[in-house]
């Protein structure tokens, strides 16, 4: 089975910055294009990101040239909703609330049979169903 993968936030952001992580560069190299995807809830988060900084357009600019060739980014739709929806109700039940945005990008992986790439492993942990791996991080 090919894995496929969704690109976490955190992670697209080590993409944008000045010296990634040769680890995560690695990694994209040797991942067909046509397997890498992001989210529109990412996306999201980098542009407001971008709107808040006072490089508003260089960090735009990034994300042009950076993020939208490389990566497809996938809606959130209908079945992710459901699967958002009933994520985030057993979470709640449980006591372990995760943030919506999070909650929202599992979703999309989930329902799309992608492995999310991110560097908030213990934050997705909790969620049923999701494969998880970190690309940025090194191991010694």
């Amino acid at each position: 089975m090919t894995l496929m993968y969704l690109f976490d936030t955190d992670t697209l952001s080590q993409i944008m910055r000045r010296n990634p992580p040769r680890r995560l560069l690695a990694r994209l190299d040797l991942t067909p294009r046509e397997y890498q995807f992001t989210s529109a809830i990412n996306v999201g988060e980098l542009l407001f990101g971008a709107y808040r900084s006072p490089n508003r357009n260089a960090f735009l600019q990034q994300v042009e040239s950076l993020i939208f060739p490389s990566f497809e980014v996938l809606p959130f739709e209908l079945r992710a909703a459901d699967v958002y929806a009933r994520v985030r109700a057993t979470l709640e039940r449980e006591g372990r609330p995760l943030a919506d945005a999070d909650l929202r990008i599992a979703a999309v992986a989930i329902v799309n049979d992608l492995t999310l790439v991110t560097g908030n492993v213990r934050h997705f942990t909790r969620i049923p169903d999701l494969r998880i791996e970190n690309w940025i991080k090194s191991y010694s």
